[in-house]
């Protein structure tokens, strides 16, 4: 999918050179009357077994951008200076995607503890397509670390739409009922989502505000954040009387009675207040081009010892849940004569055929970087898998410098991607290299791109290995898991991980793989607090621990550990556990009862993850039909759910979340006054399936196919055609660019030189198309 985005923007900019804006335009600067070249990324192109940098040219967004999708070449034009355009036959398919202009940009983020909100509002104009044609749009959100879209709101010529989430049976049965039309909501490579809103009129506005949640990269005792705030410049309006003014709002609840520290901006922050673990900023500014930078931001808490909290939510009236809510927080603090735990490490790899190229070459970087850092009291092992396992060595080995070089060449020697996947057998076999672990913390790392039929037995495997272990005095393994791409069922791993006291994390994008699993391996391998437990939580009346095995403590990241009771919370907890030295750990923390921190909201990604990954496992509807309810009060995308743009006409208010379950029972009485009575332009919006990452596919693993690819349609000979044109003529197409595809072709006919007419349009080039069509006169 990202791939097929790509080449329609890259086909929409060539198609915006038929644009023609006016005398103006010609004295304004050149960047702002010629689309320029697009972002030029760095990418390791390891296909053929070698490494090495290559640049390529990427047309992802990088910001909020909304485009013009236009099947029909001969539509597009100056809605406000009509020009002469020669008439282009046939259309685009797939259609091509033309940046609109920007005429606003408003950020505004909420930070609490490891959690960011993000609301981005922003205008664009249809200025591509002529008056009196309509065409679609498609907006395109890129998020930061770990984006989960949470809603949408559009405005368009009086229609307003805003986003509701809704059971999946329910968006079905409302599907049908409301004849809602397909907005194609999809997420593109894991973090850019993308919507469509149908029939916008050339020459309109259209508003657009959506929010989405990621999380706060912690290093060192410093939190950052990253938000996609990069705009292109073809997105500048033309025209130099033009005001364009952006604007940020940041507000930081940081969740800890401690002062925090403001260390860096990539944006001229203005200071509006200062209190105790709180902050509050803003930018605004006319400017002659949009921000060119993404909106980075760090603080840090003002810490070297380690300390922690705990923080009590009460839940809003009619909240289907009527539990108290609570989260304990550890922070690592930076002092760096700390002791950690020494490691002994398995790294799990699977060398399946769909492993191939850009996935196992990044992965064999991160691993080779994650044995340098160890240090030479370690112990380490390499375990390869398809259908079947290879070992490095037999038993564990020291990570001295000489065994972490023969580590290399055997790496490079054995791990030749070939056959199936099959997770179960190494998994034993590397719980059997750790077993009887006394003073050190066993660590597994399990890099997989696929799914697997019998993933419940291996959590069922390690559930009950686990609990054997807990009765010795030896250190169960912490299992800590990475998927590479989207086949991989996530929740699977993240319950492994789960269950054995360990991390996850993922990569949808293969050029991340490396830097993501060596940021795994750091975090997971700092240990500087095992065993940790919280005495007192049994005494409550109830209790709903997430996650339910209570991770260690390391130098990388706070400890989040949060939950639902009922009972009466203490003023203050004990938490226990295991230094480094093996001695016993134990502390103090103080409980405080949250008034102005929307706590609930900030863990429910976090909990709806858990939860969700516990319904797999189980398979538990009762669970499923909970996230569910979760998932729709939070307003947080699930699984089991699915995003709908209701419809209201303006100056109407839209229905409250709370309302729309009711009003989907009484759909089917109201069907036969739905059914033909609203026109397309008051129709919902179905945005497509779950907004979720869902459980893996069996299918594409057993093919092997690689992570990243989409099974999509073969592309027929016109979109063959335009794609040899774009890569062969470039930009410039001419007569000789004519000729040379009609003499390829195998028959030169009429319907050929129609084609090459069409490439010629599509690359922006007037003067053969005359000469086109006198090879059709001939024929």
């Amino acid at each position: 999918m990202a791939g097929e985005f790509e080449t329609s923007v890259e086909y929409g900019l060539k198609l915006s050179k038929r644009i023609y804006y006016g005398k103006e335009s010609a004295t304004v600067a050149p960047a702002a009357s010629t689309p320029p070249e697009p972002v030029r990324q760095m990418s390791r192109r390891s296909s053929t077994g070698g490494s090495g940098t290559d640049q390529k040219i990427s047309y992802l967004p990088t910001a909020v951008t909304a485009y013009a999708v236009v099947s029909e070449p001969e539509a597009i034009d100056n809605p406000d200076v009509p020009s002469y355009q020669p008439y282009v036959h046939g259309r685009c398919d797939p259609p091509a995607l033309i940046p609109l202009h920007m005429y606003g940009a408003e950020l505004e983020v909420d930070c609490c503890l490891d959690h960011a909100r993000v609301g981005f509002a922003g205008r664009w104009r249809v200025h591509c397509v002529k008056t009196g044609r309509s065409c679609d749009c498609r907006v395109a959100v890129p998020m930061g670390e770990k984006g989960t879209i949470l809603s949408v709101e559009a405005e368009v010529t009086g229609r307003l739409y805003h986003s509701r989430l809704v059971k999946t049976e329910d968006a079905e049965e409302l599907s049908k009922a409301s004849k809602a039309v397909g907005g194609d909501g999809r997420y593109l490579k894991g973090n850019i989502y993308t919507f469509r809103i149908p029939q916008i009129a050339g020459g309109s506005m259209i508003s657009v505000k959506v929010s989405w949640s990621q999380k706060l990269v912690y290093r060192g005792g410093q939190f950052s954040l990253d938000v996609p705030f990069s705009f292109p410049p073809f997105v500048n309006p033309i025209g130099s009387r033009i005001c364009k003014r952006e604007k940020i709002l940041l507000n930081v609840k940081s969740g800890i009675d401690k002062e925090i520290a403001f260390k860096s901006s990539s944006h001229a922050l203005m200071e509006l207040r200062r209190e105790v673990g709180k902050m509050g900023f803003s930018y605004e500014a006319e400017v002659k081009t949009w921000s060119a930078s993404n909106f980075s931001f760090s603080y840090s808490v003002c810490s070297a010892d380690l300390f922690g909290g705990v923080l009590l939510h009460t839940p809003f009236l009619r909240e289907f849940e009527e539990k108290q809510m609570f989260c304990l927080h550890l922070f690592p603090g930076t002092n760096q004569l700390r002791k950690a735990f020494r490691k002994k490490v398995v790294f799990l790899v699977d060398i399946s055929g769909s492993m191939k190229g850009d996935p196992l070459e990044s992965t064999k970087n991160a691993i080779m970087s994650s044995l340098y850092k160890l240090n030479q009291e370690d112990s380490f092992n390499i375990i390869a898998f398809n259908g079947d396992m290879y070992l490095f060595s037999p038993l564990m080995e020291p990570a001295t410098k000489e065994t972490i070089v023969k580590a290399n060449q055997w790496i490079n020697d054995k791990l030749l991607v070939e056959g199936g996947t099959n997770i179960l057998p190494p998994l034993q076999q590397a719980m059997k290299l750790l077993a009887e672990t006394t003073n050190s913390i066993p660590l597994i790392f399990l890099v997989t791109d696929g799914t697997v039929d019998d993933e419940r037995d291996i959590c069922n495997f390690v559930k009950a290995s686990l609990a054997s272990a807990s009765t010795g005095t030896s250190i169960p393994p912490r299992i800590c898991t990475f998927g590479v791409g989207s086949f991989c069922n996530h929740y699977f791993l993240q319950m492994l991980a789960q269950v054995a006291k360990g991390h996850f994390d993922c990569a949808f994008d293969t050029d991340s793989v490396d830097s993501r699993l060596q940021r795994l391996f750091t975090t997971a391998s700092s240990v500087l607090i095992a065993n940790i437990s919280i005495d007192f939580l049994t005494n409550l009346n109830s209790l709903e621990l997430l996650p339910s095995s209570i991770p260690d403590l390391t130098t990388g990241a706070p400890l989040l550990v949060s939950g639902r009771y009922h009972g009466t919370f203490p003023e203050s907890i004990k938490v226990t556990g295991t230094w480094a030295d093996m001695t016993h750990f134990t502390m103090d923390v103080k409980v405080k009862r949250t008034k102005d921190l929307p706590l609930d909201r900030v863990l429910a990604r976090r909990q709806i993850d858990l939860l969700t990954a516990t319904a797999w496992l189980s398979q538990s509807k009762e669970l499923e039909d909970k996230v569910a309810k979760m998932s729709i009060q939070k307003g947080v995308p699930s699984e089991y759910t699915r995003m709908i743009l209701i419809y209201t006409d303006k100056g109407e208010k839209p229905p409250e979340t709370h309302l729309v379950m009711e009003v989907f029972s009484k759909l089917n009485s109201l069907r036969s006054l739905q059914l033909g009575s609203e026109s397309a332009e008051k129709q919902n919006i179905y945005l497509g399936s779950s907004l979720g990452i869902g459980f893996g596919n069996l299918v594409a693993t057993a093919r092997n196919i690689p992570p990243g690819t989409e099974e999509g349609k073969q592309p027929d000979a016109a979109a063959k055609l335009v794609n040899a044109a774009s890569s062969c003529c470039g930009a410039v197409a001419n007569r000789v660019c004519c000729m040379c595809f009609i003499r390829a072709c195998s028959h030169t006919s009429k319907q050929c030189s129609i084609l090459a007419s069409q490439i010629c349009a599509a690359l922006a080039c007037f003067e053969c198309i005359s000469f086109c069509y006198e090879l059709c006169a001939c024929e």
